[in-house]
């Protein structure tokens, strides 16, 4: 049971296999999660890591062994495991994987009825806490386990949120990373009239060619060789369990999770005029203005799911977006979804006529920093000293600080696990933002 409590995290179950995260411990999560759910049936599904059958094995023993049963999906996407919950009304779900980490990792993505995402203020505390008391009730009779295709009934929801009739021919290059991108990919495009370049769609948990994690540079570096040898239309990278997607334009320059938000925004209020979007505060401002120049309404939100999703729900929201790839859709459950995300965006460049960059660029009149992580010993007093550093600014603390003027504006938030600072810097051009950026930075580390 080593490293027990440091497995729960924000928003999931997640360690290294099997010294922290082994069969044991999931069949006791398993047990747990009835307990809490209160559940009659729990829908279980993985991803391809070498470790996710054994500890999908054990977590459905455990949910079994609690009198709880057990719809079996198999491999699937995190945003497939979702739809089967929603559409099929079960009490709750699992999805056997460790998202974007290395091969070494595994874990476990909770939700409750409607796909809503358990988090540690909500549901992990307390599966943590019933997993370290380890005295569960046995229930009269055990439960039952069946299996279930899932992956074309998810595939076709995902094609009807969309106008299939006014997609326009092209050529995408899709790096799978060897994720669940490999399986969900064809089943959607299928239909389409897409040419995919295919990029390591073969399932496989070891990671042969490069993490999948889009977010990091390197790894979309095939990607970039693929679009320029194929003359792609632009390019698209899952990351391992599918659910968040990322996109680098026709000339494969990287596009931000904000932007591809503005432009899922912008296609949104087109079928749902004058709707609610939700954005999280470390989007840039290319974000609002662009939804309320559409017609919309924008609304801000503190970073995270379990914070778009509330709010999403509190505002009658038809879509929420997150500078780190996370997208949700009211008509999915709030659920968020890379594949409806990459089909929205293919529908609204179909329907404008143009490349990628030239239908982004109009969006888009600011460069930013990306996040800059500082190590700082004392992160309330560091705080403290931007704020007073910039005082006459308006200052936000929703979510850390977020300091704004007319023409730039940052955040700085701490981690909630390691001590850092974070910082996103966003500014009117570049010289702006790089004596800005020195300016909070040289705070942040007590240079000034």
């Amino acid at each position: 049971m080593t490293g027990l409590p440091d497995i729960f995290k924000a928003y999931d179950i997640r360690g290294v296999y099997p010294n922290e995260l082994d069969p044991e411990i999931a069949y006791k999560i398993g047990r747990a999660l009835v307990v809490y759910l209160d559940a009659q049936e729990i829908v279980v599904g993985r991803d391809m890591r070498v470790s996710s059958p054994s500890l999908s094995s054990a977590l459905i023993d455990g949910i079994m062994d609690q009198g709880a049963d057990v719809c079996d999906v198999g491999l699937i996407s995190t945003d497939g495991l979702y739809f089967a919950v929603g559409k099929y009304g079960f009490d709750g779900g699992v999805m056997v994987t460790a998202s974007h980490n290395p091969p070494e990792y595994n874990g476990f993505k909770i939700c409750r009825s409607e796909a809503r995402a358990l988090s540690m203020d909500e549901g992990i505390g307390e599966i943590r806490d019933l997993v370290a008391r380890d005295s569960f009730t046995e229930p009269s009779v055990k439960g039952a386990i069946h299996e279930r295709d899932v992956l074309s009934a998810f595939a076709k929801h995902v094609v009807s949120l969309i106008d299939t009739s006014t997609i326009r021919p092209m050529k995408i290059a899709i790096d799978a990373g060897n994720g669940m991108g490999g399986k969900i990919v064809p089943a959607v495009f299928e239909s389409l009239p897409i040419e995919i370049v295919p990029l390591f769609f073969e399932l496989d948990g070891r990671f042969p060619n490069h993490l999948a994690n889009p977010i990091e540079p390197e790894n979309v570096e095939d990607l970039r060789k693929a679009i320029a040898e194929h003359k792609t239309d632009f390019g698209i990278a899952f990351d391992g369990d599918a659910d968040r997607m990322f996109i680098l334009d026709e000339n494969g320059e990287f596009v931000g999770g904000d932007m591809i938000t503005a432009l899922v925004g912008k296609a949104m209020l087109d079928k749902h005029p004058g709707s609610t979007i939700v954005y999280n505060l470390i989007c840039s401002r290319a974000v609002p203005e662009t939804i309320e120049r559409e017609g919309g309404k924008s609304i801000i939100s503190r970073v995270g799911h379990s914070y778009i999703k509330a709010t999403m729900r509190q505002h009658d929201a038809v879509f929420g977006g997150e500078h780190s790839g996370h997208f949700y859709f009211r008509d999915n459950w709030y659920a968020d979804s890379g594949i409806i995300a990459a089909l929205t965006v293919i529908e609204l460049l179909s329907k404008e006529q143009g490349t990628f960059s030239s239908v982004l660029s109009p969006l888009d009149p600011y460069v930013r920093s990306g996040e800059i992580n500082t190590e700082v010993s004392d992160q309330a007093a560091v705080l403290k000293a931007i704020e007073h550093h910039f005082a006459d600014a308006d200052i936000s603390h929703l979510d850390g600080l977020t300091v704004s003027y007319d023409n730039w504006w940052f955040n700085v938030r701490g981690s909630n696990t390691q001590p850092l600072l974070r910082l996103n810097v966003e500014a009117a051009n570049h010289e702006l933002l790089k004596e800005k950026t020195d300016e909070a930075l040289s705070i942040i580390k007590g240079t000034h």
